[in-house]
C-alpha cells in the first residue's frame, strides 16, 4: 500500500529541511538559547504536510509550566504530531540515545534518556524531576513500550515518580493525551488499517517509514484532558489508573469516530476502562518504540 514516488519526494523534501536546521538546533542548545525550545514546535510543525498529516485537536492543553504530559504511543510518528503542539522535550529509553540519525535529532530535542532497570528507578525520577524543576515541559509514554493504536496498555505506575515534584511550592501539573491516527483520505481507519501507523514489535524501522512515507492524507486526532496533580489521588499508582482509563476512553472515542464532550473532573473516578481488542501480530514483543520509556 502507498505510492514509492509519493514517498520518495516526501523523503527529499524531509530531508531537505532537516539537514539544514540541525545545526542551527545544536548550536541553540550548546548555548542554551530560548530559540533550542521554539525551533523543534517550528520544525514538527513542517513536517506534518511532508507526511500529509493534518491534526484534529480537543480539549486544551495545559500552560501553566512545567507540564508532565502523559500519552499513549503507537510509534515514532507521535513525536512529530506531539512535538508540533507541545514546547517541550521527550523521555525516552536510552537505547535511542545511539541510534543513528533519529538518536541524533531525540538529542538535538534535549530528551531526557532514562535507563530502564529497576536499580536505576531513582536516577530516572530525579533526571525527569530535574528537568521540571528547570520549568521544561515533558511527554512521558507511561506504557513503557508502543503497541498496534488499537488499544491502550496498562501505565507503568514508577514512571509518574517525578508527579512528585514541586516547582515554586506546588506539584507539578499531569495532563494525559490520548493519539489516534484516526482517517486515511477522509475515511476511517478500522483496527485492520490502524497498524500502518504504529511502529512496534520487532517491526524494522527503514520499511515502516517507506511505507508511512507512500501513504496519502493522514487525520490524526490528538484529546487533551483535563490536567490533575498528584495531590488528587492517595498514591501514584491511582493516579497511573486514573490517567490510563482518561487515555483509553480518548482513544476508544477517536478510534469509533466519536468525540469526547464530557469528563469526569479532575481527581474523580472516570468510567471503566473500555474493552480492548486482542493484539495485532507483533504486538506482544511491544519493544520497537523510539521513544518509549
Amino acid at each position: 500500500m502507498g505510492s514509492p514516488l509519493l514517498a520518495l519526494t516526501r523523503l527529499v523534501i524531509y530531508l531537505s529541511i532537516t539537514l539544514p536546521l540541525m545545526p542551527v538546533q545544536a548550536l541553540a542548545v550548546a548555548l542554551n538559547l530560548r530559540l533550542a525550545r521554539s525551533l523543534p514546535v517550528f520544525y514538527h510543525r513542517r513536517c506534518l504536510p511532508i507526511l500529509g498529516f493534518q491534526v484534529q485537536t480537543e480539549g486544551e492543553r495545559a500552560t501553566d509550566q512545567p507540564v508532565l504530559y502523559v500519552c499513549n504511543h503507537t510509534s515514532y510518528l507521535d513525536i512529530i504530531v506531539l512535538g508540533s503542539l507541545i514546547p517541550g522535550s521527550f523521555v525516552a529509553k536510552s537505547e535511542v540515545k545511539s541510534w543513528p540519525f533519529f538518536g541524533w535529532l531525540a538529542q538535538l530535542q534535549r530528551t531526557v534518556f532514562v535507563i530502564r532497570r529497576g536499580s536505576k528507578a531513582g536516577k530516572q525520577r530525579d533526571s525527569i524531576a530535574e528537568r521540571l524543576q528547570e520549568g521544561g515541559n515533558l511527554v512521558l509514554f507511561p506504557e513503557g513500550t508502543s503497541n498496534d493504536g488499537n488499544r491502550t496498555l496498562p501505565f507503568k505506575s514508577a514512571l509518574f515518580a517525578a508527579a512528585d515534584t514541586q516547582v515554586n511550592g506546588k506539584k507539578v501539573s499531569v495532563q494525559p493525551i490520548s493519539i489516534s491516527y484516526a482517517r486515511l483520505n477522509g475515511i476511517p481507519v478500522g483496527r485492520t488499517l490502524r497498524p500502518l501507523f504504529a511502529w512496534y514489535g520487532d517491526m524494522d524501522l527503514a520499511p515502516h517509514l517507506w511505507r508511512v512515507l507512500g501513504l496519502g492524507a493522514v487525520t490524526v486526532v490528538v484529546h487533551f484532558h483535563p490536567p490533575v496533580t498528584l495531590d488528587d489521588f492517595a498514591s501514584r499508582k491511582d493516579m497511573a489508573e486514573y490517567c490510563q482509563r482518561q487515555v483509553a476512553l480518548g482513544v476508544a472515542a477517536a478510534n469509533a469516530g466519536r468525540t469526547m464532550t464530557a469528563l469526569p473532573a479532575p481527581g474523580a473516578t472516570p468510567p471503566e476502562t473500555p474493552p480492548q481488542p486482542p493484539a495485532e501480530p507483533h504486538a506482544e514483543a511491544g519493544t520497537g518504540s523510539s521513544k518509549a520509556a
